[in-house]
């Protein structure tokens, strides 16, 4: 091994500048060191070409020292999983399979170095492994976990679970192209995995365009994984029964030629002659499991191979850097020095990964460009009279949500609980549940739109997801239950916030608020769910939208379908309440923020905030009794809490599809000016601050206390404070 000089840096590739260490040419290099990608193709021609499997091992132990090297310029980041599947990642290149997105954000140095090797990472002035050491884990740079804002990156990974979704997701929209997904072991504990699979083959027979490859390496975080006791047959047998039609599995243990003990084995330590035939065998494999899933079989990819395979350690130990894992680290130093490659490897390698696919990630991958969609045209809106009868709000909006089911056939809506039980019955009548037994009564199709697994997580999921890829959906969910699927959905809206194109925000419904799920006690009441969007609204991009009546409702769905890259959550009742506002006001509250809804004159004025439908009623009841005390009451109904913020509370200038519309200090007076403000909501009062933060008033707030089994809303409102005679007394001691 030779430490990088600038007069060795003339011979070798302008790319290669940063490399530490350079190794010596293979003996091999001179019979198989013509690219095994020619020129005009996108793939090698046989997974048992001598030269493709040569090149396939050089691929891959590019890929581990550029995974070391990057995370040890900064000691830090996560080497050890990703290397233990570089062989099943390079094959799948290799085969010109470029869309391969993960369930493991630990996978994110492997994948930036994959994205630097097919020059994807030029696009935002990553030329050289220098730059590439430089820009890790610092800001606008390469984040410590993946996101759509590096280019070729199909999807976020964070938290575990999540990544099948995303695969599943771009599957179903593009049925020609493959979308692996490298899971862990250590995830695999997370039973949204499995069971989120299993009910989208259900519902989606024939898409079975994406492949789950297994990382089974023994490990997770810091221990044994939770499956490493499991042999070969347990773990096929584990697959199959939950659906899977091809487990195709390769066990390094099965080419061991140095006697390692233990079940998982490294394969970087085998002569390099039976490192080839390792690596034949994963080519064969990918390619099998490859073809097996574009061929309507349910298919997974597993490669077994010891955690950390030829980085710094191994096992658990392997997982992270700490701050002595410098570059001067012997460990680290050691292992650079064991998988150098020579100048001319290094070309050969970027060669192959430019051409694999058609070109780099950043140019060919299914998420690089805007997917198009069908022209909704004009939504045939149904404005309601004000002060007529009663109206339920989400069976207005479900109306629309039919329509646009029916005019784009990609739309998707997810709801776990039952969308007859949330007045949304017509979503069902309309789009039909997907479900492979027909049946009129309850609304079945195999055909459907309707995607109702009993998981939050798998129903946010793939909503979230398809609108990342680039699709329309809705996610529907009881405003109790939707707690379980808001960590995708938060992945996804923040990753919405970097990404470099547009895609059609998330939208929800989310209905059947704590006041209506009275009776079933405080399982079924979980305002916190408010306070979960109310922190999100300073992200910049995410917009918690609080229609009064089923006139707003329409609009602010409407509203939400023309918006990019944001996450608009529509919270409503599902019971039948008074019609407050018109279309043109319903606008006019979206767009500022807030609407007032009544205003009498009086001697003193009290404000009243409103967020929420339902808990309007003791507000008016409240300004009844103050106007026969002949004290003024404004009630304002907060739409769009967002909009009231100051315009740097919020981050929306770092969003790729910046809103920086915010109420000015002229209109928030007219609007909450006055001699006192009280803020009412049902939810957490975090969604009252912004509103809070601005008034100069004397004011205090009405908010959710905690939950309990009541016969009515108003009883359970009473338990929590919110009753007209409370906001009576408190708005006189206010103005008094």
């Amino acid at each position: 091994m030779t430490a990088s000089t600038p007069e060795a840096m003339v011979k070798t590739p302008d790319f290669c500048q940063g490399i530490q260490y350079f190794g010596e040419a293979l003996p091999e290099f001179e019979t198989y060191g013509k690219a095994a990608i020619a020129p005009g193709s996108t793939s090698i021609s046989e997974p048992t070409d001598p030269a493709a499997i040569f090149q396939t091992l050089l691929a891959a132990d590019a890929l581990r020292y550029l995974t070391l090297q990057v995370t040890a310029s900064k000691a830090s980041g996560h080497p050890g999983g990703f290397a233990s599947q570089v062989e099943a990642y390079a094959a799948l290149v290799m085969l010109g399979h470029k869309n391969i997105l993960t369930e493991v954000g630990h996978h994110a140095p492997g994948f930036y170095s994959a994205m630097f090797l097919d020059r994807s990472l030029e696009d935002m002035g990553i030329e050289t492994v220098q730059q590439l050491r430089d820009r890790f884990r610092e800001e606008h740079g390469l984040l410590g976990h993946l996101s759509g804002y590096i280019p070729g990156i199909l999807s976020p990974a964070g938290p575990l679970g999540q990544g099948q979704h995303f695969a599943m997701a771009a599957a179903r929209l593009h049925p020609d192209k493959l979308f692996p997904f490298t899971v862990g072991d250590g995830g695999l504990g997370e039973p949204y995995i499995m069971s989120s699979m299993a009910h989208f083959h259900t519902a989606y027979p024939g898409v079975t365009n994406f492949l789950p490859v297994l990382v089974w390496n023994g490990y997770s975080q810091e221990h044994h994984s939770m499956v490493s006791t499991k042999s070969n047959q347990e773990m096929m047998a584990y697959w199959h029964g939950n659906g899977f039609e091809e487990v195709v599995l390769v066990d390094a243990k099965d080419f061991d030629d140095q006697n390692q003990p233990g079940d998982y084995i490294d394969s970087t330590a085998f002569s390099f002659e039976q490192r080839l035939v390792f690596t034949k065998a994963v080519l064969i494999a990918a390619d099998e499991a490859a073809r097996s899933a574009l061929s309507g079989k349910l298919t997974v990819l597993i490669i077994k191979q010891l955690k950390g395979a030829g980085v710094h350690a191994r096992g658990a130990k392997s997982h992270n850097l700490y701050a002595m894992h410098t570059l001067d680290n012997p460990d680290i130093v050691n292992a650079l020095k064991a998988r150098a490659l020579a100048p001319a490897a290094w070309e050969l390698v970027r060669t192959n990964f430019e051409r694999a696919g058609g070109g780099s990630a950043a140019r060919t991958s299914v998420t690089e460009s805007v997917l198009p969609l069908p022209d909704l045209g004009e939504l045939p809106l149904e404005e309601f009279s004000v002060g007529g009868a009663p109206k339920v709000a989400t069976t207005a909006m479900g109306r629309l949500v039919g329509i646009v089911g029916e005019r784009d056939r990609n739309y998707l809506v997810a709801n776990a609980d039952g969308n007859e039980a949330s007045g949304i019955a017509n979503i069902n009548q309309a789009l039909k549940i997907i479900h492979p037994t027909p049946d009129d009564l309850y609304n079945q199709n195999p055909t459907g739109q309707v995607y109702e697994p009993l998981s939050e997580d798998a129903c946010a999921g793939l909503a979230s997801g398809l609108a990342l890829m680039g699709s329309r959906t809705l996610w529907c969910s009881y405003e109790s239950f939707a707690i379980n699927g808001l960590p995708i959905m938060q992945t996804v809206m923040q990753a919405m916030a970097e990404l470099r194109r547009p895609t059609p925000s998330i939208i929800t419904l989310f209905t059947a608020g704590a006041l209506e799920q009275g009776r079933n006690g405080w399982t079924h009441q979980r305002p916190e769910i408010e306070a979960y969007f109310a922190a999100m609204m300073r992200n910049g991009n995410a917009f918690p939208v609080f229609p009064p009546d089923a006139n707003s409702i329409q609009v602010a769905y409407e509203w939400g379908l023309n918006t990019k890259n944001k996450g608009i959550v529509i919270t409503a009742s599902k019971s039948p309440l008074p019609i407050r506002t018109t279309f043109e006001q319903a606008r006019k509250g979206l767009e500022d923020g807030a609407i007032a809804l009544q205003e009498i004159s009086g001697s003193k004025t009290v404000v009243f905030a409103v967020v929420g439908d339902m808990v309007l009623l003791p507000v008016f009841e409240a300004a009844a009794y103050l106007e026969a005390q002949e004290v003024g009451v404004r009630i304002v109904s907060v739409v769009n809490p967002r909009r009231l913020y100051r315009p740097t509370d919020v981050a929306w200038d770092s969003c790729s599809e910046p809103d920086g519309s915010f109420l000015d200090d002229a209109g928030f007076e007219r609007l909450f000016g006055g001699d006192a403000l009280i803020g009412v909501t049902a939810g957490a009062s975090g969604m009252l601050e912004p509103i809070m933060l601005r008034s100069t008033a004397k004011r205090d707030t009405f908010a959710w206390k905690r939950g309990e089994t009541t016969a009515s809303p108003a009883e359970l409102m009473a338990l929590n404070g919110l009753t007209a005679e409370n906001l009576v007394k408190r708005a006189m001691e206010l103005v008094s």
